[in-house]
């Protein structure tokens, strides 16, 4: 199957080309801006080193999308997702854990509401 191609970093005034939204070096910087402003400081009490010692055991577990790899397709996990959000009584049990790609991620989020400036938190 042939690949998409690349396409200029999109933080302004970077040329480099790449396949995500930002080159490698941008991506670190944005998710680090995201991380100190954009992210409510309650929600960020609850992602700390715990959930990242979970996270990287699930998604050692579990090395594809489980929705694409249900339709037959396979595709490296990325996100590790809770089905139940923490901010509506979800935890970090594995039982409420599922690991996606970033489409399949996007979508959920889409679907719900939780994009564009309407985050439930």
């Amino acid at each position: 199957m042939p690949r998409k191609p690349k396409h200029p970093c999109s933080y302004p005034g970077c040329p480099k080309l790449t396949d995500k939204r930002f080159c490698e070096e941008h991506e670190k910087l944005s998710n680090s801006n995201y991380e100190k402003y954009g992210r409510d400081k309650s929600t960020k009490k609850r992602y700390g080193r715990a959930w990242k010692r979970i996270r990287d055991k699930y998604a050692a577990e579990h090395p594809f999308c489980e929705l694409c790899f249900e339709r037959g397709i396979i595709v490296p996990t990325e996100e590790i997702h809770h089905k139940l959000p923490l901010s509506e009584g979800g935890t970090h049990d594995r039982s409420n854990l599922i690991a996606l790609c970033k489409s399949c991620h996007s979508t959920i989020h889409a679907k719900r509401g939780d994009y564009w400036g309407n985050h439930r938190g």
